[in-house]
């Protein structure tokens, strides 16, 4: 049988590894605390969606009223006034994070546009640059941090590399959404559809598969753009276009009062934010 100082060693042992297990469980829930983007729910997805349709409305509805130079100008300001914000806080604030994925989603929706309008280049083209444009922002990014996770945006660097995917990934699925709608010839409502159907895949990837999490969330999170767009074109381009002929200012306005009501519900819940 076992002596006494056998059993107290045990003991040591028991307590040293309860005692760790606690330890890193802290540091696991100080971490969140301190993240700066908000928790993965129903509410991000839904609020993301709406996000990217304003985007692609309101730089169309400034477009056309507005010098594009002046158009560009003013949303580069605002993006950097909002980003200015999201960096200066310690911690997950609803409207400030939203602000400033509005305003990613509207300047991003320009940049791709600069590209094809301006500058002519094929939609194909500006698609397949900012797909390798955001490969290079991962491959950087995860050479340096070891990790694409959402809940580790806990140190400035992380969230450097988290804006620039942002960004980019609203310019792909710019590009990605016009690139079916308007050089396939899909028309924007069968686009929509599309993309409705591929970003339902990385989700049941995750669940029937058990898919990496890290993979399917970015799969759906560049997915988010095109499908927002499209359906957002739809309902405001001309009946020429195969749209309802909203209007991008009526439609830029009634999907700013949603997000507007669903940021002013987190921000009083905190449902989004990390417990």
């Amino acid at each position: 049988m076992p002596d006494c100082t056998t059993k107290g060693r045990r003991y040591v042992i028991l307590v040293g590894m309860a005692t760790s297990q606690l330890h890193n469980s802290q540091i696991t829930v100080t971490r969140r605390a301190m993240s700066k983007v908000p928790e993965v729910t129903a509410y991000f997805w839904i609020v993301k969606v709406l996000t990217t349709g304003m985007g692609e409305t309101t730089s169309d509805y400034l477009a056309h009223r507005l010098n594009p130079i002046v158009a560009v100008a003013l949303a580069g300001i605002l993006l950097a006034a909002s980003l200015a914000v999201q960096f200066g806080v310690r911690r997950y604030v609803a409207w400030i994070y939203w602000t400033s994925i509005t305003m990613v989603s509207v300047f991003g929706t320009m940049a791709a546009d600069v590209l094809h309008v301006a500058l002519g280049i094929p939609y194909v083209i500006s698609t397949a640059f900012f797909l390798v444009a955001l490969a290079a922002i991962f491959a950087i990014w995860y050479a340096s941090e070891k990790t694409l996770s959402i809940h580790s945006i806990v140190t400035r660097r992380r969230e450097l590399f988290y804006w620039a995917t942002v960004m980019t990934t609203f310019a792909l699925g710019t590009a990605t959404g016009d690139m079916t709608a308007v050089t396939v010839h899909l028309g924007y409502l069968a686009s929509g559809v599309m993309f409705a159907v591929l970003i339902a895949l990385p989700a049941l990837a995750y669940l029937w598969l058990r898919m990496n999490a890290v993979l399917t969330f970015w799969f759906a999170y560049v997915l988010t753009r095109p499908l927002g767009a499209s359906f957002a074109d739809w309902m405001g381009v001309p009946r020429a276009r195969g749209g309802l002929a909203l209007g991008t200012g009526p439609v830029s306005l009634f999907l700013a009062v949603i997000i507007v009501g669903f940021v002013g519900y987190l921000t009083v819940t905190r449902k989004d934010a990390a417990r």
